[in-house]
């Protein structure tokens, strides 16, 4: 097959939504549809003992939440899908933030009862920058919830983009009778499966067709009718351009926990979501049909496996097609590194891989010379951008609470900040800056270290409002600012100088008052040599 056929066939995306709408639950049904496990334990039952195919660490399984990004591939009607399925909770969002930057579109999933909550908001912010595609499951229609046109309404008010149904349910809750599919002119019936496929489909020539009122009773029959002239006249035809351009999101209904309206939505999915195209970098727009490999490194992960001390980097390929053991230029370092074990996953299941191509997400065995934002060519001196770490909310030094287990402690700090778990900084003196969006990743960082490391510490919470990187404007007022402030600066890991101010109003002053220094909210200015 050539390159341009294995680009054609991947359809590489994310799964984002707000914790507990369901996206979890969504990726282990599309695995279903895939084939790449025979029945889904429907994550909410008890009376399936079995935690979620995507949530493979053991805080995860304790707390069932996923704080892990996990990649999955399958097959399905001659096409790759690769899902990367994303923490839902907003304690983890810059993880999330990441993943994004990773993938070629995105799939929202919206509570139907709930409707858009906050976190859904701030997703598609992230979305809207980087012009993402995006299709958008309304999930649990089996519950009672908001009526369809009020989501509607509130997808376009809150998620400031048009949407257009390409599913429409037939009542919902209790009287939820199913989905007509006003793409492709089909009726799918509604009934509760939560461990295998089983579907009841109706051809339907238009929505007159005398056989609809064969299986949906009467009133529900009428209800529809009326909602898809309303919808066919409020909305514009579907347009596949404004899609693709991420200013137009498809609506799909359904109940992921009883595999229905999925199909639907995987084979659209499947037809009409971007294949792996292009990508900007510090020196030029590659694109995915050149012939030499670039990629770059979006999420390390240390101990998936806990009986092995292994340490693995998420790597991207965005152009060329990508071979095992054979060397690679680590922009970097500036050194040519190969990897003799590159794997792909099927959430925690890892399988050896002797080639990949755009599109495929890799795990690479890493030693400790990969980190997030490296770039791997052939030999060509490009960063990929757009990958940037974000001002923490939340921050805390480390109190090391056995000074026999220094080392374990220095060592587990380090290796799940490179993963992204959290940002570290260092001040004077050795002393240890954690830096999060929420105190839930603290608390994985204590039991991470503890099981993995052997660790124990504690956080002392600190007053500081935000971080910020900085940069001279002016050499001298620069270097008079990191001595008049020492007490608040500290490096970054790279060894980058960060400013941290206990107030707004303390940052207002810092500004006035220097204005020779650069105050940056995030770290891509290193790769966009601002400053």
């Amino acid at each position: 097959m050539s390159l341009q056929q294995e680009i054609d066939k991947r359809r590489t995306f994310a799964i984002i939504s707000h914790p507990d709408a369901g996206k979890t639950t969504l990726t282990e049904k599309f695995l279903l549809f895939g084939g790449a496990i025979k029945t889904a334990g429907a994550v909410k039952q008890n009376k399936i003992k079995k935690s979620a195919t995507s949530d493979f660490m053991e805080i995860e399984k304790q707390r069932g939440i996923s704080v892990a990004t996990s990649v999955m591939g399958f097959e399905y009607n001659g096409k790759k899908v690769n899902i990367l399925d994303t923490p839902g909770h907003k304690d983890f969002a810059e993880d999330t933030y990441r993943t994004l930057t990773a993938v070629d579109s995105v799939i929202l999933v919206v509570d139907s009862v709930k409707g858009v909550e906050e976190q859904t908001e701030r997703l598609m912010e992230v979305c809207r920058m980087r012009r993402t595609p995006v299709i958008i499951f309304v999930n649990k229609m089996d519950r009672e919830g908001r009526s369809p046109v009020d989501i509607l309404d509130e997808l376009e008010k809150k998620l400031q983009i048009n949407v257009r149904p390409l599913t429409w349910p037939i009542s919902q809750g209790k009287s939820f009778q199913g989905v007509y599919s006003l793409y492709e002119q089909k009726l799918n019936l509604f009934k509760p499966e939560q461990t295998k496929i089983t579907e009841h489909t109706v051809e339907i020539t238009n929505i007159d067709d005398p056989e609809l009122d064969r299986w949906i009773p009467g009133a529900f029959s009428t209800q529809l009718r009326e909602d898809i002239e309303l919808i066919e006249g409020v909305y514009e035809p579907f347009d596949l351009e404004l899609y693709l351009e991420g200013m137009l999101a498809p609506v799909f209904f359904g109940s992921a926990v009883n595999n229905f309206g999925i199909r639907e939505m995987l084979e659209t999915f499947l037809e009409i979501a971007p294949v792996p195209d292009e990508r900007e970098t510090d020196q030029r727009i590659v694109k995915a049909s050149e012939d030499k490999l670039t990629g770059f490194v979006f999420k390390i992960h240390a101990n998936l496996d806990p009986n092995h001390r292994d340490r693995t980097a998420f790597f991207k390929i965005c152009s060329g097609r990508f071979q095992r053991n054979t060397f690679y230029f680590h922009t970097r370092l500036g050194k040519k590194i190969r990897f003799a074990n590159p794997t792909q996953f099927m959430a925690n299941e890892k399988n050896l891989i002797d080639d990949a191509w755009p599109g495929d997400v890799v795990g690479l065995y890493d030693n400790g010379s990969l980190k997030i934002g490296d770039t791997l060519t052939e030999g060509e001196e490009l960063q990929f951008r757009g990958i940037p770490s974000f001002s923490p909310e939340i921050f805390k030094e480390v109190i090391n609470r056995d000074p026999f287990k220094a080392k374990q402690l220095e060592k587990g700090i380090r290796q799940l900040t490179e993963e992204g778990v959290a940002q570290l900084f260092m001040q004077y003196g050795n002393r240890k800056i954690v830096g999060t969006v929420g105190e839930l990743q603290f608390d994985v960082i204590k039991f991470r270290l503890e099981h993995e490391y052997g660790a124990a510490c504690d956080f002392t919470p600190l007053r500081y409002y935000k971080a910020f990187w900085i940069t001279p404007k002016d050499k001298p007022q620069y270097e008079e600012f990191l001595r008049r402030k020492s007490s608040v600066i500290a490096e970054d890991k790279e060894g980058h100088p960060v400013f941290f101010a206990e107030s707004e109003w303390m940052l207002n002053v810092a500004r006035e008052n220097y204005p020779g220094v650069i105050f940056h909210e995030t770290s891509e200015f290193k790769t966009e040599g601002a400053g």
